[in-house]
């Protein structure tokens, strides 16, 4: 029984831990993303370009 106690506070330890790890993480900007918001400029205009031509597709098929 007590190979059980030894376990489950070892886990939690290790739990513990592994969290400790995630905030400080996140805290120091490990998982900010600088990269996506530069290449989403790119593509900016060819979002804009499909959807002009889907509206217009939509605005052709309507009957007067």
């Amino acid at each position: 029984m007590s190979v059980i106690y030894l376990l489950i506070s070892i886990s939690i330890l290790v739990a513990l831990v592994f969290l400790y790890a995630f905030i400080r993480a996140v805290r120091s900007g490990q998982y900010d993303d600088d990269y996506t918001p530069s290449v989403r400029m790119l593509f900016d205009d060819e979002l804009k370009i499909k959807t002009k031509s889907i509206t217009n597709k939509k605005e052709e098929q309507k009957p007067n």
